[in-house]
Protein backbone atom coordinates (compact mmCIF):
# COMPACT_ATOMS: atom_id res chain seq x y z
CA UNK A 1 0.00 0.00 0.00
CA UNK A 2 1.49 3.60 -0.84
CA UNK A 3 2.34 5.82 2.17
CA UNK A 4 3.57 9.34 2.22
CA UNK A 5 4.37 11.71 5.14
CA UNK A 6 2.39 14.59 3.75
CA UNK A 7 -0.45 14.33 1.07
CA UNK A 8 -1.45 17.35 -1.04
CA UNK A 9 -4.63 17.18 -3.13
CA UNK A 10 -4.21 20.35 -5.67
CA UNK A 11 -1.40 21.65 -7.61
CA UNK A 12 -2.31 25.54 -7.74
CA UNK A 13 -0.62 28.18 -5.97
CA UNK A 14 -1.45 26.72 -2.26
CA UNK A 15 -0.51 23.11 -2.52
CA UNK A 16 2.45 23.45 -4.75
CA UNK A 17 3.79 26.28 -1.96
CA UNK A 18 3.14 23.37 0.89
CA UNK A 19 4.87 21.01 -0.42
CA UNK A 20 7.92 23.33 -1.44
CA UNK A 21 7.76 24.20 2.43
CA UNK A 22 7.61 21.03 3.66
CA UNK A 23 10.20 19.02 1.33
CA UNK A 24 12.99 21.64 1.84
CA UNK A 25 11.96 21.07 5.86
CA UNK A 26 12.09 17.75 5.85
CA UNK A 27 14.32 16.67 3.51
CA UNK A 28 14.15 12.44 4.36
CA UNK A 29 9.97 12.77 4.53
CA UNK A 30 8.17 12.57 1.68
CA UNK A 31 5.63 14.55 -0.18
CA UNK A 32 2.95 13.58 -2.55
CA UNK A 33 0.69 15.82 -4.84
CA UNK A 34 -2.52 14.47 -6.63
CA UNK A 35 -3.76 16.54 -9.41
CA UNK A 36 -6.06 15.21 -11.71
CA UNK A 37 -5.38 16.96 -14.83
CA UNK A 38 -1.83 17.76 -15.84
CA UNK A 39 0.05 19.34 -13.20
CA UNK A 40 0.18 22.98 -14.55
CA UNK A 41 -3.61 22.67 -14.71
CA UNK A 42 -5.26 24.84 -11.60
CA UNK A 43 -7.20 27.77 -10.94
CA UNK A 44 -3.94 29.71 -10.05
CA UNK A 45 -2.97 29.71 -13.54
CA UNK A 46 -6.01 31.45 -14.59
CA UNK A 47 -5.69 34.12 -12.26
CA UNK A 48 -4.52 37.08 -14.64
CA UNK A 49 -4.90 39.93 -12.07
CA UNK A 50 -2.00 39.67 -9.64
CA UNK A 51 -1.54 39.66 -5.74
CA UNK A 52 -2.29 42.54 -3.32
CA UNK A 53 0.10 43.83 -1.17
CA UNK A 54 1.29 47.00 0.78
CA UNK A 55 4.81 48.19 -0.96
CA UNK A 56 5.21 51.38 -0.75
CA UNK A 57 4.25 53.14 2.08
CA UNK A 58 4.04 56.60 1.04
CA UNK A 59 0.68 56.34 -0.85
CA UNK A 60 -0.58 53.32 0.89
CA UNK A 61 -0.45 51.24 4.53
CA UNK A 62 -1.72 48.06 6.04
CA UNK A 63 -4.76 50.08 7.38
CA UNK A 64 -5.76 51.26 4.07
CA UNK A 65 -5.83 47.17 2.95
CA UNK A 66 -7.53 45.85 5.79
CA UNK A 67 -10.13 48.41 5.52
CA UNK A 68 -10.34 48.05 2.05
CA UNK A 69 -10.55 44.42 2.59
CA UNK A 70 -13.43 44.77 5.41
CA UNK A 71 -15.34 47.05 2.89
CA UNK A 72 -15.61 44.64 0.49
CA UNK A 73 -16.22 41.38 2.96
CA UNK A 74 -19.33 43.50 3.86
CA UNK A 75 -18.97 42.68 7.51
CA UNK A 76 -18.36 39.32 7.51
CA UNK A 77 -14.00 39.33 7.69
CA UNK A 78 -12.76 38.01 10.74
CA UNK A 79 -10.89 41.43 11.76
CA UNK A 80 -7.92 39.03 13.07
CA UNK A 81 -7.71 37.39 10.22
CA UNK A 82 -7.60 40.66 7.73
CA UNK A 83 -4.74 41.90 9.94
CA UNK A 84 -2.45 38.99 9.84
CA UNK A 85 -3.14 38.21 6.23
CA UNK A 86 -2.10 42.04 5.24
CA UNK A 87 0.71 42.11 7.30
CA UNK A 88 2.10 39.07 6.15
CA UNK A 89 1.90 39.76 2.69
CA UNK A 90 5.40 41.64 1.82
CA UNK A 91 7.20 38.40 3.70
CA UNK A 92 5.14 35.79 1.56
CA UNK A 93 5.80 37.73 -1.88
CA UNK A 94 9.67 37.81 -0.80
CA UNK A 95 9.60 34.01 -0.75
CA UNK A 96 7.35 33.59 -4.43
CA UNK A 97 10.03 35.81 -6.00
CA UNK A 98 13.22 33.44 -3.97
CA UNK A 99 11.31 30.75 -5.47
CA UNK A 100 11.41 31.88 -8.93
CA UNK A 101 8.26 33.94 -9.39
CA UNK A 102 9.19 37.17 -11.61
CA UNK A 103 6.59 40.73 -11.42
CA UNK A 104 6.47 43.71 -13.87
CA UNK A 105 9.13 46.04 -13.00
CA UNK A 106 10.22 49.69 -14.17
CA UNK A 107 13.27 50.97 -15.40
CA UNK A 108 14.55 51.43 -11.79
CA UNK A 109 13.76 47.88 -11.08
CA UNK A 110 11.06 48.35 -9.02
CA UNK A 111 7.74 46.48 -8.73
CA UNK A 112 5.23 48.22 -11.00
CA UNK A 113 1.85 48.17 -9.00
CA UNK A 114 -1.47 47.87 -10.36
CA UNK A 115 -4.96 49.11 -9.01
CA UNK A 116 -8.43 46.95 -9.30
CA UNK A 117 -12.03 47.09 -8.13
CA UNK A 118 -12.32 48.32 -4.19
CA UNK A 119 -8.75 48.89 -4.01
CA UNK A 120 -8.08 52.78 -2.67
CA UNK A 121 -4.41 52.68 -3.76
CA UNK A 122 -2.19 50.89 -6.03
CA UNK A 123 -1.55 47.51 -4.61
CA UNK A 124 -1.58 44.56 -7.29
CA UNK A 125 1.91 42.97 -7.84
CA UNK A 126 1.65 41.36 -11.18
CA UNK A 127 3.40 39.91 -14.21
CA UNK A 128 1.45 40.91 -17.63
CA UNK A 129 -2.09 39.73 -17.92
CA UNK A 130 -0.99 36.30 -16.77
CA UNK A 131 0.09 36.16 -13.39
CA UNK A 132 -1.02 32.54 -12.19
CA UNK A 133 0.52 31.38 -14.78
CA UNK A 134 3.90 32.80 -14.38
CA UNK A 135 3.74 31.63 -10.75
CA UNK A 136 2.08 28.70 -11.12
CA UNK A 137 5.02 27.54 -13.91
CA UNK A 138 7.50 28.81 -11.10
CA UNK A 139 6.57 26.67 -8.16
CA UNK A 140 6.24 23.94 -10.73
CA UNK A 141 9.60 23.89 -11.89
CA UNK A 142 11.17 24.48 -7.81
CA UNK A 143 8.79 20.94 -7.16
CA UNK A 144 10.53 19.59 -10.36
CA UNK A 145 13.94 19.83 -8.41
CA UNK A 146 13.11 18.72 -4.92
CA UNK A 147 13.69 14.89 -4.52
CA UNK A 148 11.07 14.46 -1.62
CA UNK A 149 8.07 15.42 -3.61
CA UNK A 150 6.65 13.45 -6.27
CA UNK A 151 3.59 14.79 -8.33
CA UNK A 152 0.64 11.82 -9.61
CA UNK A 153 -1.19 13.64 -12.51
CA UNK A 154 -4.31 12.04 -14.14
CA UNK A 155 -4.96 11.13 -10.53
CA UNK A 156 -8.75 11.86 -9.17
CA UNK A 157 -9.00 11.62 -5.31
CA UNK A 158 -11.94 10.45 -4.72
CA UNK A 159 -12.35 10.50 -0.57
CA UNK A 160 -10.50 10.85 2.13
CA UNK A 161 -9.51 7.82 4.83
CA UNK A 162 -11.56 8.99 7.54
CA UNK A 163 -11.86 7.51 11.37
CA UNK A 164 -14.64 9.11 13.33
CA UNK A 165 -14.40 9.07 16.74
CA UNK A 166 -17.16 8.91 19.54
CA UNK A 167 -16.00 10.54 22.10
CA UNK A 168 -17.72 14.10 22.60
CA UNK A 169 -14.18 15.77 22.56
CA UNK A 170 -12.65 13.82 20.39
CA UNK A 171 -12.43 14.58 16.52
CA UNK A 172 -12.69 12.67 13.25
CA UNK A 173 -9.25 11.89 12.05
CA UNK A 174 -7.65 11.37 8.33
CA UNK A 175 -5.24 9.33 7.44
CA UNK A 176 -4.78 9.79 3.37
CA UNK A 177 -7.16 9.75 0.71
CA UNK A 178 -8.17 7.28 -1.73
CA UNK A 179 -7.02 7.87 -5.49
CA UNK A 180 -8.37 6.47 -8.95
CA UNK A 181 -5.66 6.24 -11.38
CA UNK A 182 -7.73 7.24 -14.56
CA UNK A 183 -4.93 6.08 -16.80
CA UNK A 184 -5.04 2.61 -15.50
CA UNK A 185 -8.71 2.40 -14.33
CA UNK A 186 -7.31 1.00 -10.78
CA UNK A 187 -7.99 2.92 -7.26
CA UNK A 188 -5.19 3.65 -5.21
CA UNK A 189 -4.85 3.72 -1.26
CA UNK A 190 -3.08 7.05 -0.03
CA UNK A 191 -2.19 6.80 3.94
CA UNK A 192 -0.20 9.84 5.29
CA UNK A 193 0.16 11.39 8.41
CA UNK A 194 -0.87 14.76 6.80
CA UNK A 195 -3.69 15.46 4.43
CA UNK A 196 -4.04 18.90 2.80
CA UNK A 197 -6.85 19.79 0.89
CA UNK A 198 -5.95 22.80 -2.13
CA UNK A 199 -8.55 21.84 -5.03
CA UNK A 200 -9.53 25.41 -6.00
CA UNK A 201 -13.15 26.11 -6.31
CA UNK A 202 -16.73 25.19 -7.31
CA UNK A 203 -16.90 27.21 -10.77
CA UNK A 204 -18.15 24.54 -12.43
CA UNK A 205 -21.23 24.11 -10.90
CA UNK A 206 -22.10 27.27 -12.97
CA UNK A 207 -23.12 26.75 -16.90
CA UNK A 208 -20.90 30.25 -17.39
CA UNK A 209 -17.47 30.55 -15.50
CA UNK A 210 -13.98 31.58 -15.71
CA UNK A 211 -12.93 28.45 -13.59
CA UNK A 212 -11.58 25.02 -16.02
CA UNK A 213 -13.07 22.11 -16.19
CA UNK A 214 -11.16 20.57 -12.73
CA UNK A 215 -13.10 23.40 -10.86
CA UNK A 216 -16.18 20.62 -9.44
CA UNK A 217 -15.92 20.55 -5.48
CA UNK A 218 -14.32 17.78 -4.98
CA UNK A 219 -12.19 18.57 -1.82
CA UNK A 220 -14.95 20.36 -0.03
CA UNK A 221 -17.66 17.29 -0.49
CA UNK A 222 -14.89 14.78 0.17
CA UNK A 223 -14.31 16.95 3.50
CA UNK A 224 -17.93 17.02 4.07
CA UNK A 225 -18.37 13.37 3.97
CA UNK A 226 -15.15 13.05 6.20
CA UNK A 227 -17.36 15.13 8.83
CA UNK A 228 -15.88 18.14 8.26
CA UNK A 229 -17.27 21.56 8.90
CA UNK A 230 -18.17 24.24 5.97
CA UNK A 231 -20.13 27.19 5.63
CA UNK A 232 -20.44 30.57 3.51
CA UNK A 233 -21.03 28.50 0.92
CA UNK A 234 -23.48 31.03 -0.64
CA UNK A 235 -20.95 33.20 -1.13
CA UNK A 236 -19.91 32.79 -4.96
CA UNK A 237 -18.44 35.40 -6.68
CA UNK A 238 -19.18 36.46 -9.72
CA UNK A 239 -16.65 38.19 -11.87
CA UNK A 240 -18.41 41.58 -13.87
CA UNK A 241 -16.34 40.98 -16.74
CA UNK A 242 -15.85 37.72 -18.81
CA UNK A 243 -15.87 37.97 -22.48
CA UNK A 244 -19.10 37.21 -24.05
CA UNK A 245 -18.57 34.36 -25.98
CA UNK A 246 -21.16 31.65 -26.75
CA UNK A 247 -18.68 29.02 -28.58
CA UNK A 248 -16.25 28.88 -25.80
CA UNK A 249 -16.31 27.62 -22.18
CA UNK A 250 -14.88 28.26 -19.40
CA UNK A 251 -15.48 32.11 -19.96
CA UNK A 252 -12.13 34.36 -20.77
CA UNK A 253 -11.55 36.32 -18.11
CA UNK A 254 -11.02 40.21 -19.05
CA UNK A 255 -9.09 41.07 -16.32
CA UNK A 256 -10.45 44.13 -13.48
CA UNK A 257 -7.16 45.31 -13.63
CA UNK A 258 -8.17 46.84 -17.25
CA UNK A 259 -11.03 48.75 -15.35
CA UNK A 260 -7.84 49.89 -13.16
CA UNK A 261 -6.13 51.17 -15.73
CA UNK A 262 -9.26 53.46 -16.74
CA UNK A 263 -11.70 50.85 -19.04
CA UNK A 264 -15.13 52.64 -18.98
CA UNK A 265 -18.66 50.17 -18.79
CA UNK A 266 -21.21 50.84 -21.12
CA UNK A 267 -24.60 49.63 -21.97
CA UNK A 268 -25.87 48.56 -25.60
CA UNK A 269 -26.73 52.83 -25.98
CA UNK A 270 -23.30 53.28 -25.18
CA UNK A 271 -23.93 54.78 -22.00
CA UNK A 272 -21.54 54.93 -18.60
CA UNK A 273 -23.61 53.22 -16.16
CA UNK A 274 -21.68 52.05 -12.98
CA UNK A 275 -21.77 55.96 -11.62
CA UNK A 276 -25.56 55.18 -11.47
CA UNK A 277 -25.09 52.20 -9.14
CA UNK A 278 -22.30 53.25 -7.25
CA UNK A 279 -19.83 56.29 -6.25
CA UNK A 280 -16.81 54.60 -7.07
CA UNK A 281 -18.40 53.89 -10.69
CA UNK A 282 -16.33 50.99 -12.37
CA UNK A 283 -13.91 50.39 -9.65
CA UNK A 284 -16.78 49.63 -7.68
CA UNK A 285 -16.25 46.22 -5.85
CA UNK A 286 -17.02 43.08 -8.00
CA UNK A 287 -20.96 41.82 -6.19
CA UNK A 288 -21.64 45.90 -6.94
CA UNK A 289 -20.43 45.62 -10.50
CA UNK A 290 -22.00 42.08 -11.44
CA UNK A 291 -25.33 42.97 -10.01
CA UNK A 292 -25.53 46.50 -11.74
CA UNK A 293 -24.83 44.43 -15.21
CA UNK A 294 -27.10 41.94 -14.47
CA UNK A 295 -29.67 45.41 -14.23
CA UNK A 296 -28.46 46.66 -17.50
CA UNK A 297 -28.55 43.79 -19.29
CA UNK A 298 -31.70 42.81 -17.95
CA UNK A 299 -32.89 46.63 -18.93
CA UNK A 300 -31.79 46.32 -22.06
CA UNK A 301 -32.74 42.39 -23.31
CA UNK A 302 -29.16 42.32 -24.80
CA UNK A 303 -26.89 39.22 -23.27
CA UNK A 304 -23.86 42.05 -22.10
CA UNK A 305 -22.49 45.17 -21.99
CA UNK A 306 -19.29 46.54 -22.78
CA UNK A 307 -16.30 47.34 -21.57
CA UNK A 308 -14.19 50.42 -23.71
CA UNK A 309 -10.47 50.92 -23.46
CA UNK A 310 -10.49 52.73 -26.80
CA UNK A 311 -8.97 55.69 -24.76
CA UNK A 312 -6.39 53.97 -23.42
CA UNK A 313 -2.97 54.47 -25.36
CA UNK A 314 -2.43 51.59 -27.67
CA UNK A 315 1.08 50.83 -26.44
CA UNK A 316 -0.22 50.21 -22.54
CA UNK A 317 -2.92 47.97 -23.87
CA UNK A 318 -0.69 46.42 -25.50
CA UNK A 319 2.47 46.08 -22.67
CA UNK A 320 -0.18 45.46 -19.77
CA UNK A 321 -2.76 42.63 -21.20
CA UNK A 322 -1.47 41.00 -24.25
CA UNK A 323 -3.02 37.95 -23.65
CA UNK A 324 -6.57 39.96 -23.49
CA UNK A 325 -5.13 41.77 -26.80
CA UNK A 326 -4.84 38.40 -28.09
CA UNK A 327 -7.41 36.64 -27.25
CA UNK A 328 -9.86 39.22 -28.34
CA UNK A 329 -8.02 39.99 -31.69
CA UNK A 330 -8.49 35.63 -32.58
CA UNK A 331 -12.96 36.90 -31.88
CA UNK A 332 -11.77 39.64 -34.71
CA UNK A 333 -12.12 42.35 -31.31
CA UNK A 334 -9.29 44.77 -31.65
CA UNK A 335 -9.32 46.45 -28.04
CA UNK A 336 -7.57 49.55 -29.04
CA UNK A 337 -10.78 50.91 -31.10
CA UNK A 338 -12.95 48.09 -30.77
CA UNK A 339 -15.41 47.63 -27.36
CA UNK A 340 -15.61 44.95 -25.95
CA UNK A 341 -18.52 42.28 -25.20
CA UNK A 342 -18.51 41.29 -21.44
CA UNK A 343 -21.07 39.58 -19.14
CA UNK A 344 -20.42 38.48 -15.55
CA UNK A 345 -19.52 34.65 -14.66
CA UNK A 346 -19.23 32.36 -11.66
CA UNK A 347 -15.57 33.00 -10.81
CA UNK A 348 -14.54 32.41 -7.38
CA UNK A 349 -16.25 31.11 -4.05
CA UNK A 350 -15.61 32.58 -1.04
CA UNK A 351 -16.74 30.45 1.43
CA UNK A 352 -15.57 26.73 2.06
CA UNK A 353 -13.65 23.99 4.39
CA UNK A 354 -13.89 26.18 8.04
CA UNK A 355 -9.86 26.34 8.97
CA UNK A 356 -8.41 28.53 12.11
CA UNK A 357 -5.64 30.38 11.30
CA UNK A 358 -3.30 27.13 10.77
CA UNK A 359 -5.41 26.19 8.04
CA UNK A 360 -6.80 23.37 10.15
CA UNK A 361 -10.22 21.82 9.33
CA UNK A 362 -12.39 20.26 12.00
CA UNK A 363 -11.00 16.93 11.09
CA UNK A 364 -7.29 16.15 12.87
CA UNK A 365 -4.68 15.61 10.64
CA UNK A 366 -6.47 17.45 7.96
CA UNK A 367 -5.60 20.84 6.46
CA UNK A 368 -7.06 23.03 3.57
CA UNK A 369 -6.21 25.96 1.82
CA UNK A 370 -6.50 28.30 -1.09
CA UNK A 371 -10.06 28.71 -2.57
CA UNK A 372 -11.64 25.44 -1.32
CA UNK A 373 -10.33 26.84 2.41
CA UNK A 374 -13.04 29.31 4.55
CA UNK A 375 -10.05 31.46 6.26
CA UNK A 376 -12.98 34.30 7.22
CA UNK A 377 -10.62 36.60 5.15
CA UNK A 378 -13.30 37.43 2.30
CA UNK A 379 -16.23 37.56 4.47
CA UNK A 380 -19.37 38.12 2.12
CA UNK A 381 -17.27 39.10 -0.74
CA UNK A 382 -13.50 38.51 -1.86
CA UNK A 383 -11.38 41.91 -2.24
CA UNK A 384 -10.13 41.44 -6.11
CA UNK A 385 -6.74 40.39 -5.86
CA UNK A 386 -6.88 38.53 -2.39
CA UNK A 387 -7.05 35.23 -3.33
CA UNK A 388 -3.25 34.28 -4.37
CA UNK A 389 -2.37 36.64 -1.44
CA UNK A 390 -4.79 34.34 0.75
CA UNK A 391 -3.46 31.16 -0.21
CA UNK A 392 0.84 32.11 -0.02
CA UNK A 393 -0.45 32.72 3.47
CA UNK A 394 -2.04 30.26 4.26
CA UNK A 395 -0.25 27.46 2.95
CA UNK A 396 2.34 29.22 5.13
CA UNK A 397 0.34 29.01 8.26
CA UNK A 398 -0.11 25.15 7.48
CA UNK A 399 3.61 24.76 6.56
CA UNK A 400 4.29 26.23 10.11
CA UNK A 401 1.72 23.79 11.98
CA UNK A 402 2.98 20.85 10.17
CA UNK A 403 6.22 21.43 11.02
CA UNK A 404 5.10 21.31 14.68
CA UNK A 405 3.44 18.39 14.75
CA UNK A 406 4.45 15.75 11.61
CA UNK A 407 7.10 14.49 13.98
CA UNK A 408 4.84 13.29 16.76
CA UNK A 409 2.06 11.81 14.24
CA UNK A 410 1.77 7.63 13.47
CA UNK A 411 -0.98 6.10 11.48
CA UNK A 412 -2.61 3.48 13.24
CA UNK A 413 -2.11 -0.19 12.16
CA UNK A 414 -5.95 -0.80 11.70
CA UNK A 415 -5.69 1.81 8.37
CA UNK A 416 -3.58 -0.35 6.48
CA UNK A 417 -6.00 -2.88 7.03
CA UNK A 418 -9.05 -1.43 5.33
CA UNK A 419 -10.00 -2.58 2.05
CA UNK A 420 -10.95 -0.92 -0.87
CA UNK A 421 -14.59 -2.32 -2.14
CA UNK A 422 -14.92 -1.47 -6.08
CA UNK A 423 -19.04 -1.31 -7.40
CA UNK A 424 -19.97 -2.51 -10.61
CA UNK A 425 -22.14 -0.36 -11.51
CA UNK A 426 -21.15 1.15 -14.47
CA UNK A 427 -22.58 4.37 -15.97
CA UNK A 428 -23.33 6.09 -18.81
CA UNK A 429 -21.28 8.19 -19.88
CA UNK A 430 -23.48 10.61 -22.05
CA UNK A 431 -26.04 10.43 -19.27
CA UNK A 432 -23.52 12.00 -16.76
CA UNK A 433 -22.71 14.80 -19.25
CA UNK A 434 -26.37 15.53 -19.55
CA UNK A 435 -26.77 15.88 -15.83
CA UNK A 436 -24.11 17.77 -15.40
CA UNK A 437 -25.45 20.28 -18.06
CA UNK A 438 -28.79 20.21 -15.68
CA UNK A 439 -27.17 20.94 -12.86
CA UNK A 440 -25.25 24.43 -14.40
CA UNK A 441 -28.33 25.27 -16.34
CA UNK A 442 -30.24 24.99 -12.97
CA UNK A 443 -27.44 26.94 -10.70
CA UNK A 444 -26.99 29.53 -13.41
CA UNK A 445 -31.08 30.14 -13.76
CA UNK A 446 -31.94 30.15 -10.24
CA UNK A 447 -28.50 30.49 -7.92
CA UNK A 448 -26.74 33.43 -9.58
CA UNK A 449 -26.29 36.83 -8.63
CA UNK A 450 -30.04 37.39 -8.31
CA UNK A 451 -31.27 34.91 -6.49
CA UNK A 452 -35.16 34.31 -5.16
CA UNK A 453 -36.41 31.95 -1.71
CA UNK A 454 -38.94 30.33 -4.30
CA UNK A 455 -36.23 29.60 -7.09
CA UNK A 456 -34.26 28.28 -4.39
CA UNK A 457 -36.32 25.64 -3.21
CA UNK A 458 -37.15 24.74 -6.36
CA UNK A 459 -33.32 23.91 -7.25
CA UNK A 460 -33.34 22.26 -3.64
CA UNK A 461 -36.04 19.76 -4.66
CA UNK A 462 -34.46 19.12 -8.07
CA UNK A 463 -31.05 18.17 -7.06
CA UNK A 464 -32.38 15.98 -4.49
CA UNK A 465 -34.25 14.28 -6.48
CA UNK A 466 -30.85 14.16 -8.98
CA UNK A 467 -29.24 12.93 -5.81
CA UNK A 468 -31.05 10.19 -4.81
CA UNK A 469 -31.89 8.95 -8.60
CA UNK A 470 -28.50 9.02 -10.24
CA UNK A 471 -25.53 9.07 -7.35
CA UNK A 472 -27.17 6.48 -5.01
CA UNK A 473 -25.11 3.65 -4.87
CA UNK A 474 -23.05 2.84 -1.52
CA UNK A 475 -21.91 -0.46 -2.43
CA UNK A 476 -18.13 0.37 -2.97
CA UNK A 477 -15.88 2.54 -5.32
CA UNK A 478 -17.08 3.44 -9.04
CA UNK A 479 -14.02 3.69 -12.25
CA UNK A 480 -15.64 6.60 -13.35
CA UNK A 481 -13.75 10.08 -13.04
CA UNK A 482 -17.18 11.98 -14.09
CA UNK A 483 -19.46 9.79 -11.43
CA UNK A 484 -17.21 11.08 -9.11
CA UNK A 485 -16.91 15.05 -10.25
CA UNK A 486 -20.83 14.93 -10.81
CA UNK A 487 -21.57 13.78 -6.96
CA UNK A 488 -18.99 16.08 -5.83
CA UNK A 489 -21.22 18.74 -7.82
CA UNK A 490 -24.50 17.83 -6.58
CA UNK A 491 -23.14 17.96 -2.68
CA UNK A 492 -21.87 21.31 -3.16
CA UNK A 493 -24.85 22.41 -5.02
CA UNK A 494 -27.34 21.32 -2.73
CA UNK A 495 -24.96 23.07 -0.24
CA UNK A 496 -25.09 26.49 -1.89
CA UNK A 497 -28.82 25.98 -2.12
CA UNK A 498 -29.11 24.85 1.81
CA UNK A 499 -26.98 28.30 2.87
CA UNK A 500 -28.57 30.68 0.67
CA UNK A 501 -31.61 29.49 1.73
CA UNK A 502 -30.67 29.70 5.90
CA UNK A 503 -29.18 33.48 5.23
CA UNK A 504 -32.00 36.09 5.97
CA UNK A 505 -30.11 39.07 4.84
CA UNK A 506 -28.51 40.04 1.66
CA UNK A 507 -24.27 40.65 2.27
CA UNK A 508 -21.76 41.18 -0.31
CA UNK A 509 -22.23 38.46 -3.28
CA UNK A 510 -25.64 36.99 -1.66
CA UNK A 511 -28.15 38.77 -3.17
CA UNK A 512 -32.08 37.47 -2.55
CA UNK A 513 -34.28 39.75 -4.70
CA UNK A 514 -37.48 38.87 -1.98
CA UNK A 515 -35.08 39.97 1.05
CA UNK A 516 -34.75 43.34 -0.31
CA UNK A 517 -38.58 43.01 -1.13
CA UNK A 518 -39.19 42.08 2.70
CA UNK A 519 -36.45 45.23 3.77
CA UNK A 520 -38.50 47.89 1.85
CA UNK A 521 -42.07 47.00 3.22
CA UNK A 522 -40.86 45.99 6.74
Amino acid sequence: MPKTDVLIIGSGIAGLSVAIKVAQRFPHRQCLIITKQESAESNTRYAQGGIAVVSDFIQDSFEDHITDTLNAGDGLCNYDVVEHVVHQAPARLKELIEMGADFDRDASGDLLLGREGGHRANRIIHFQDVTGLNISTALLEKVKSLPNVRLLSHHVAIDLISEEKTGNDEKSMCHGGYVLNVETGRIEKYTSAITVLATGGIGQLYRTTTNPLIATGDGIAMAIRAGASVSNMEFVQFHPTALYDTQTSPAFLISEAVRGQGAFLRNSAGERFMFNYHIDGELACRDVVSRAIASEILASKENFVYLDCTHIPRETLLNHFPNIYQRCLSKGINITRDYIPVAPAAHYLCGGIDVDIRSRTTVQNLYSCGECANTGLHGANRLASNSLLEAIVFAHNCFEDIERSLDGITIPSSVFEVTTPISKISFDAAGLAETKVTIQTLMNTFVGIVRSTKGLEQVFEELRALENSILADGKGFVLSAPWYELRNMIICARLVVNQSLERKENKGGFYNKNLAFDAVVN
